[in-house]
């Protein structure tokens, strides 16, 4: 796959997007920031690793029930002593004291991750009147869990997003994945977890296309409610990954269309282009992993666009034939 020095621009929907371009800058919508909604953060990290006893836990279980219950499991401990005692094991832990250390040095302030994190929750807002948002927490994890999503909380282990650089880094993920677990990834990959929420793809015909519907929704979704976000956070490539998957955008779809591969159920097939790669070496070696999902987003944008569909008409329609078929798609040359 060849790299280009100018890449292709998508058309912006203003509108539909929210957001105005001024010059450079990305602007939102004063009425979308003008919603009202019942938003908290609590940074529970601090407050875990300053606990020494017993009392002190029992009393943080207390204070927070539904974090105990849905995200410490704790109704599955046959006694509650048993949660406290793993508790107090984790805070004489080195190796933890010295990884909490170090996310309270890089998260010291995270103001600007809370203002992001309500100016999602107010877009999702707007479109979707009825969604409840969630409580939020940050801890440390000890690279147990990156976002832990519910009807009720969002937790965000810190931890999983220290700077790529960092001595620290999740120690069962391969390179090429580690490197989306960035600070400017966090937000947009809350989003696409709340995206499955509103979902409605109909995977049980089990096809590629399915998949790439599936995975084009959830990105659509998320450029939805983050407009101002550039892509690569959006999908996990790097900015000239997506340029050059602009650029070759009629290679691509070529590749599929003369392979016969939109509607084939074979599970090693639909492995090569959704699944995770570092590469899609069916297309080419500079190919980026997860290119079924890119073009999925692409058929996606322009089913919505093409046909004026609502954000909620386009996530709630589940046949992906329809999708298909209605979207009119056809690469950018």
């Amino acid at each position: 796959m060849r790299k280009i020095i100018n890449p292709f621009s998508l058309l912006l929907f203003v509108l539909l997007f929210s957001c105005k371009k001024e010059g450079q800058e990305c602007v939102l919508d004063n009425e979308v920031l003008g919603i009202q909604i019942d938003f908290e953060l609590e940074r529970l990290e601090d407050q875990f690793f300053e606990a020494r006893t017993k009392e002190d836990f029992s009393y943080l279980l207390d204070a927070h029930p539904l974090f105990a219950q849905n995200y410490l499991q704790m109704g599955t401990y046959s006694e509650r002593d048993d949660l406290i005692e793993e508790l107090l094991w984790a805070n004489k832990d080195t190796l933890l004291i010295d990884l909490y250390q170090e996310v309270r040095t890089y998260f010291a302030d995270i103001s600007e991750l809370e203002l992001e994190l309500r100016t999602a929750f107010k877009h999702i807002k707007y479109h979707y009147p009825e969604f409840k948002v969630p409580k939020v927490y940050t801890v440390v994890t000890g690279f147990g869990s990156d976002i832990y999503l519910d009807k009720d909380i969002l937790v965000i282990g810190l931890d999983y997003y220290l700077p790529f650089e960092h001595r620290f880094q999740p120690p069962d993920l391969p390179l090429y994945i580690t490197k989306r677990y960035q600070r400017e990834y966090l937000v947009p990959m809350v989003v696409k977890a709340i995206s499955t929420q509103f979902n409605r793809t109909d995977m049980s015909q089990n096809t590629l296309l399915a998949e790439m519907i599936y995975y084009g929704k959830s990105y659509h979704f998320t450029k939805s409610i983050l407009p101002c976000t550039p892509d690569e956070y959006i999908i996990g490539y790097t900015a000239d990954e997506v340029a050059a998957c602009f650029a070759n955008e009629v290679m691509i779809w070529s590749h599929f269309v003369e392979n016969d591969l939109l509607f084939t159920t074979n599970p090693f097939e639909i492995r090569k282009y959704v699944g995770e790669a570092p590469y899609t070496d069916a297309i080419s070696p500079d190919a980026p992993g997860r290119i079924g999902r890119w073009l999925g987003w692409n058929i996606v944008d322009d089913y919505r666009f093409n046909n004026k569909f609502s954000l909620q008409e386009m996530m709630l329609e589940s046949d992906t034939e329809k999708i298909f078929r209605q979207s009119g798609y056809k690469p950018r040359p």
